[in-house]
């Protein structure tokens, strides 16, 4: 190698460096792939002003809907990767929408950089009080039986909780019908009068089961000490398992002095004990990881849901 490229290449690393002991320079966009009010827009409202305490600059949060989070995909992979374009990221749009769409103009395991895993949350299956069923086996035998089969409500084609059931249905073998809503209070309502049995409910489900109106038989994640003595689904049938979680990412080719500027802080964040009681306050709970194990984990992440995808014969364009 000449000395010329040397030292060229001895400059280069020399700017990055300074660009990173110098980033953030201006404020930083937080994309939001829901519309202001939800779970995930909440959770930026707490992340925003926390990220912006800890990198000295201020975090903006941009809401992004459409497109299952396809359009908020776009804008981050299309963004400068300079660290001042962040994605808060939910898995469905990174692990689950390149399944369904086939004409997407990125990959997300290509296009992006996973920086830290921030929260998971909870799903569980619920019944309607009126089936005679207390635990997931007895609904599997009973929906077994059922003739028509009984029919189960999602938040829409493609989603978590139509991904569950399917799960559910394919490691069992039982027939369902599935009856797609357009979103989670639609399909509350359809439970409640009858037009539905069953649903993998989130966060939004929990008071109707303590009030009654809904019957809980088991989480689609682990154990969760927020429902003492509900078992979870893998208990009964391994490998049956959901775990709903958000992260940050941000563009490929983001630099890795400032990809670590980041994680620190968003470590530093997780670990703040009035951040974690924020997070608890919106239903959701901290999900630290190292990088390697978020990476893997997205990596992981995508390979089943792929599976569950191609297996159901699920598409949406």
């Amino acid at each position: 190698m000449s000395r010329f490229v040397l030292c060229c290449v001895a400059l280069a690393l020399i700017c990055a460096s300074a660009g990173a002991q110098q980033y953030p320079v201006r404020p930083i966009r937080l994309l939001v792939p829901n519309p202001p009010g939800g779970a995930t827009d909440n959770l930026a409202r707490v992340v925003g002003p926390k990220l912006s305490e800890l990198l000295g600059q201020t975090v903006v949060v941009d809401n992004r809907p459409g497109s299952n989070g396809n359009l908020a995909t776009e804008a981050t992979v299309r963004a400068a990767p300079d660290g001042h374009t962040l994605l808060l990221g939910q898995d469905s749009q990174i692990v689950i929408s390149p399944h369904l769409y086939r004409k997407l103009s990125f990959d997300t395991l290509k296009d992006l950089t996973p920086v830290a895993s921030l929260v998971s949350t909870q799903m569980l299956l619920a019944v309607h009080p009126s089936l005679p069923v207390k635990t997931a086996p007895e609904f599997v035998e009973y929906a077994r039986r059922a003739s028509p089969p009984l029919a189960y409500g999602s938040i829409g084609n493609g989603s978590q909780h139509h991904l569950a059931m399917e799960m559910l249905r394919t490691h069992t073998g039982i027939m369902l019908l599935h009856v797609p809503y357009k979103g989670g209070g639609p399909a509350l309502v359809g439970i409640f009068g009858g037009e539905v049995s069953a649903m993998f409910g989130g966060s939004s489900a929990a008071p109707h089961v303590r009030s009654g109106k809904l019957r809980a038989l088991a989480l689609a994640g682990k154990r969760n000490p927020a429902y003492p003595g509900l078992p979870a689904l893998s208990e009964f049938y391994p490998g049956v398992e959901v775990n709903p979680w958000l992260g940050l990412f941000a563009p490929a080719g983001l630099p890795l002095p400032v990809l670590d500027r980041v994680r620190s802080a968003t470590a530093k964040m997780l670990a703040d004990p009035a951040t974690r009681e924020r997070v608890h306050g919106i239903a959701l709970d901290p999900f630290p990881s190292t990088p390697q194990q978020f990476a893997a984990y997205v990596r992981s992440e995508y390979k089943k849901y792929g599976e569950v995808v191609r297996g159901a014969g699920i598409r949406i364009d």
